[in-house]
């Protein structure tokens, strides 16, 4: 006994050509080119289940990917791109304890000499940096790993370490 046949997608000629060009770019993360190619492969009248046993994948996951693109079919490629509507959803969590503000100004104190903050030691260490950071009150409590990943993250983009 067959089941219901998935709903259709159709792509607009954009959506194709942006879909194709995730799938051949050589720095397209491969989560987001194999989810490209299912809705390519939707978009060509496949159902899950073929789709599952061309890409080797769980029938769930077609399912789940043509539900989530026929999901944000409202918004336009201007206001979602491609990418983002093939990337994983925001996963539920606590909420961020260190603000944008405050991991700047743990990045602005690893900066500076230590010397400058009354430290007898040459280079800051995960440990002395955990211990300023609370000895000026810019957080109340924070581990020296996590100031360590913090700074890691802060130097390259500060914007995304708000969220660790």
């Amino acid at each position: 006994m067959r089941g219901p046949k998935p709903p259709a997608i159709d792509l607009t000629a954009e959506e194709r050509t942006g879909l194709d060009a995730l799938i051949r770019r050589h720095t397209t993360p491969q989560q987001v080119a194999l989810r490209a190619r299912i809705i390519v492969a939707a978009a060509q009248g496949w159902n899950n289940s073929q789709i599952a046993r061309h890409l080797g994948i769980h029938v769930e996951t077609a399912r789940q990917w043509r539900m989530r693109w026929l999901g944000m079919r409202a918004a336009s490629v201007d206001d979602l791109p491609l990418e983002e509507r093939l990337t994983d959803a925001p996963r539920p969590g606590a909420p961020a304890r260190i603000t944008a503000e405050q991991v700047c100004r743990i990045v602005d104190l690893a900066c500076t000499a230590p010397e400058q903050s009354g430290r007898p030691i040459s280079q800051w260490s995960s440990r002395e940096l955990a211990d300023e950071i609370t000895a000026r009150g810019i957080v109340d409590v924070i581990s020296p790993r996590h100031a360590a990943r913090l700074l890691k993250r802060g130097i390259s983009s500060p914007i995304s370490s708000a969220t660790g």
